[in-house]
C-alpha cells in the first residue's frame, strides 16, 4: 500500500522489480539498471521521508501494517502474561495489558490495540477504549505499583469510545481518575505513542515520567478530520487542519510537550518491524536505568512538576 505522496516511490519500486524479473532470465544484464534503479530509490526515500507534512505523517501513523501494541509487547518479552478485566463490567478487548519481562527485568506492559482485519477491528473496537478499559489499565497500574514493577504504556488509538453506553458509564471519570492516579504512581512510567495519539483517549495512559513518540506518530487534542469538521463543516481541510494543530513528534517536542523521539526505519515503522521493535527496546531500557535509582517521591515530585511545566499561564489583575 501507497499513499499518494508515495508514488514516485512506487513507480520506482515497479521498475526495479521489471529489471529484477528481466535479469533473471538471463537474456539481457540488467546489474547497472538495478544498481541505479536502487541508489535512485534510496534518494527519492530521503528526499520525500525528510519533509513530510503533519497530515502526511498522520497518514504514515495509520498505516494498515505498521506494528501496534501487542507486536511490540509480543516482540519485546517471550513471556508477556496478559491480564483480563476490569473487576466491575466486563474486559475491553481495546485496552490490554499485563506483566512480560525484558532481559531479566519485570515490566507491566499497558496498551491500547487495534485489530489487522475487520472482524478484528471490531472486536478491538477500533482501538477505543470504553471506560471499563481505563479502569482496567488503572487496576493493572495498581498492581503493578504493589508489586513494585515498572509500568510500560503503548498509545495508539483514534480517541475514547464515543458510544452513548461509554459516556453512562462514565468515560470522562474514568479517564480523569488515570490522569490523577498516574501522576502519584510510586513506580517508574514510561509512555510510548506508537501510532495515534488523539485527545482524552491517549491522555488517560499518557502521564509518565517519560513521555515519547515514535518519529512518525502524532498526539494531539483532536483529529484532523475532527478538527476541519467543527471549524470548516468539511473533512476537506483536514491537511490545513494538520498543520495549525502542530501535532507531529518534532512539534511535540519543540513545545516541550514530551521528552523524545524515537526513529524510525526509513519510510515508517511498517517498512522494518523488528528494526523498530529493537529501537524501542533499547530507549525503554535506557530511559529505566535512568529512573529505576529513584525513590518513589523522586518519581512523584519530578511527575507533578514536568506536567505543571507545560502550557502558559497569564493571571489578570482584578
Amino acid at each position: 500500500m501507497f499513499f499518494d505522496f508515495e508514488k514516485p516511490i512506487q513507480e520506482l519500486i515497479e521498475q526495479l522489480e521489471k529489471a529484477k524479473e528481466t535479469h533473471s532470465k538471463g537474456k539481457i544484464d540488467m546489474a547497472d539498471t538495478i544498481d541505479s534503479l536502487t541508489s535512485k530509490i534510496e534518494e527519492t526515500k530521503k528526499r520525500i521521508y525528510g519533509h513530510l507534512t503533519g497530515w502526511q505523517k498522520v497518514q504514515i501513523s495509520r498505516h494498515p501494517d505498521r506494528p501496534y501494541a501487542l507486536d511490540y509487547i509480543n516482540g519485546l518479552s517471550s513471556d508477556f502474561l496478559e491480564l483480563h478485566g476490569d473487576r466491575n463490567v466486563k474486559d475491553d478487548k481495546a485496552m490490554i495489558g499485563g506483566f512480560g519481562t525484558i532481559d531479566g527485568q519485570a515490566f507491566m506492559f499497558i496498551g491500547q490495540q487495534k485489530g489487522r482485519n475487520t472482524k478484528d477491528r471490531q472486536f478491538r473496537n477500533f482501538g477505543m477504549p470504553n471506560p471499563e478499559g481505563y479502569r482496567k489499565a488503572l487496576r493493572l497500574m495498581k498492581l503493578a505499583e504493589k508489586f513494585n514493577r515498572p509500568i510500560v504504556t503503548f498509545i495508539d488509538t483514534p480517541g475514547a469510545s464515543p458510544g452513548l453506553e461509554a459516556e453512562e458509564r462514565g468515560q470522562g471519570e474514568a479517564i480523569a481518575k488515570n490522569l490523577m492516579e498516574m501522576a502519584v504512581l510510586r513506580v517508574p512510567v514510561i509512555c510510548i505513542v506508537i501510532g495515534e495519539g488523539a485527545s482524552g483517549g491517549a491522555l488517560g495512559i499518557g502521564v509518565g515520567d517519560r513521555v515519547m513518540m515514535l518519529e512518525n506518530t502524532w498526539y494531539s487534542v483532536i483529529s484532523p478530520e475532527s478538527c476541519s469538521s467543527i471549524l470548516w463543516r468539511t473533512w476537506d481541510f483536514k491537511e490545513k487542519a494538520a498543520e495549525a494543530l502542530k501535532l507531529t513528534a518534532t512539534d511535540m517536542l519543540k513545545n516541550g510537550l514530551i521528552d523524545g523521539i524515537i526513529d524510525e526505519p526509513l519510510g515508517g515503522a511498517h517498512t522494518d518491524v523488528d528494526k523498530t521493535i529493537t529501537t524501542v527496546k533499547k530507549e525503554i531500557k535506557k530511559i529505566y536505568k535512568s529512573l529505576r535509582d529513584k525513590s518513589p517521591d523522586e518519581l512523584i515530585n519530578e511527575r507533578i512538576e514536568k506536567f505543571s511545566r507545560m502550557g502558559v499561564v497569564k493571571e489578570m489583575e482584578a
